[in-house]
């Protein structure tokens, strides 16, 4: 397995936190979970963070059956649809967002 982490490193703008919310869950959860070979869709709201580290509202894990297959998922037309519909997160939003591939090297049950 494979997992595809995403980083909005910013700020939600003042007053827009719950429409920010309302977008993600309404807008890109669905497209999200729909990308070819995934098998774990993780998102993640921040709740506090060590003094002097940058905010990150809003952190994604995806995770896929093996790097072929997020290499699929990358070119599919529905991920396609998910950039452009994530470019309206800006208008709740500002910073960037970046993305980190890992495997797993151990894992706890």
């Amino acid at each position: 397995m494979i997992t595809r982490l995403a980083f909005f490193e910013g700020v939600i703008k003042p007053g827009r936190e719950a429409e920010f919310e309302a977008y993600v869950v309404e807008r890109l959860v669905p497209l999200w979970t729909r990308f070819p070979n995934v098998t774990r869709v993780q998102v993640m709201r921040e709740v506090s963070r060590d003094e002097g580290a940058p905010a990150f509202p809003l952190m994604l894990a995806v995770t896929y059956t093996d790097a072929a297959g997020m290499e699929e998922a990358m070119v599919s037309p529905v991920r396609m649809e998910s950039r452009e519909v994530t470019k309206g997160l800006f208008e709740f939003f500002e910073g960037r967002i970046f993305h980190v591939n890992g495997s797993t090297l151990h894992l706890m049950a």
